[in-house]
């Protein structure tokens, strides 16, 4: 058990390293994509929304000093700590020249109430000279960067346009492992055609690297998104996870995983607003409180099987 839970969870973590309970507070750097800016393709991610995944962040017209400020204000009643983590979320985060992205990072880096950050990018957009500054900001403050895998599966990279091979992601964990940087790596589970099997399947392949933790996501259908008109003009061709399903799969992803991954996200949280399905996934709630429902009745009867 970690901190009453039955995995290894992030808050965990936070208070064993911090002390404490850190929040989140989501920027929008101004940066693109190469999914985006036409290098790779202009569309982006199937799945991305007009934010580029950033859709709780702050005005990117906003100062990264102000866009602390403001997120701040949101959530500084609830917490008493009074420390943060500035994450770099929208779009990818290191996608820009070095002193472009050293003068951000420093801007976050010098505030106070600062602990750490975490920066939000692609494994194809990691030059030696951007793991060199992520290892700099590093000694200042503790940075986590987090690359969006969502599969290891080639025919499911491909359908959600992730741009970029498998073969180019192991070497950028390596290279941030190697400069003494923390990686977590995001999996979406319920992608069209695959199946449990599958999905394991990729998170046995993200255990045995050098990872200190992982998101897993439940895919969202967000309106504005590629996805959205995909999953309304072929319906017959999606089957999006019923909530059953989920509570099944995700027990058995968390078992798999060793204890060094920390466990970032369980569900994920898709905009109220730009939500279109699926429409359970609302209740976090509910989600979580039946996860761990769950895993305690798989405890039960594994106790009871070793009898």
């Amino acid at each position: 058990m970690w901190n009453g839970k039955r995995f290894h969870s992030f808050d965990y973590d936070c208070k064993q390293r911090f002390g404490c309970k850190l929040y989140k507070l989501s920027l929008d750097a101004g940066f693109s994509c190469p999914n985006r800016d036409g290098t790779l393709d202009t569309r982006g991610c199937i799945f991305c929304s007009a934010g580029g995944s950033g859709d709780f962040a702050a005005s990117r017209n906003l100062s990264i000093t102000g866009q602390l400020s403001s997120a701040r204000q949101l959530v500084e009643a609830k917490n008493p700590s009074g420390k943060y983590i500035a994450y770099f979320q929208a779009f990818t985060n290191t996608y820009a020249p070095v002193e472009v992205l050293r003068e951000k990072y420093l801007e976050a880096a010098s505030q106070q109430d600062i602990a750490a950050l975490s920066v939000a990018t692609r494994p194809d957009c990691l030059s030696p000279a951007v793991v060199q500054l992520l290892s700099e900001i590093n000694q200042l403050k503790p940075v986590t960067v987090e690359l969006g895998l969502q599969t290891i599966h080639a025919e499911s990279a491909r359908f959600i346009r992730r741009g970029y091979p498998l073969e180019i992601y192991e070497p950028a964990v390596h290279s941030l492992a190697a400069a003494g940087l923390d990686i977590v790596t995001h999996l979406i589970l319920g992608l069209p055609n695959e199946y449990p099997g599958d999905m394991l399947a990729s998170v046995r392949y993200i255990s045995s690297l050098p990872l200190t933790g992982v998101k897993l996501q439940l895919l969202h259908v967000l309106a504005g998104t590629d996805l959205a008109d995909y999953y309304r003009l072929h319906p017959e061709n999606f089957h999006l996870l019923e909530m059953s399903d989920y509570i099944d799969t995700l027990p058995d992803c968390l078992a798999i995983l060793p204890e060094q991954i920390a466990v970032h996200r369980l569900t994920g949280d898709g905009p109220k607003k730009l939500l279109i399905a699926p429409l359970w996934s609302a209740n976090k709630r509910l989600v979580l409180n039946t996860i761990e429902k769950e895993m305690k009745k798989r405890d039960f009867l594994q106790g009871q099987a070793l009898k």
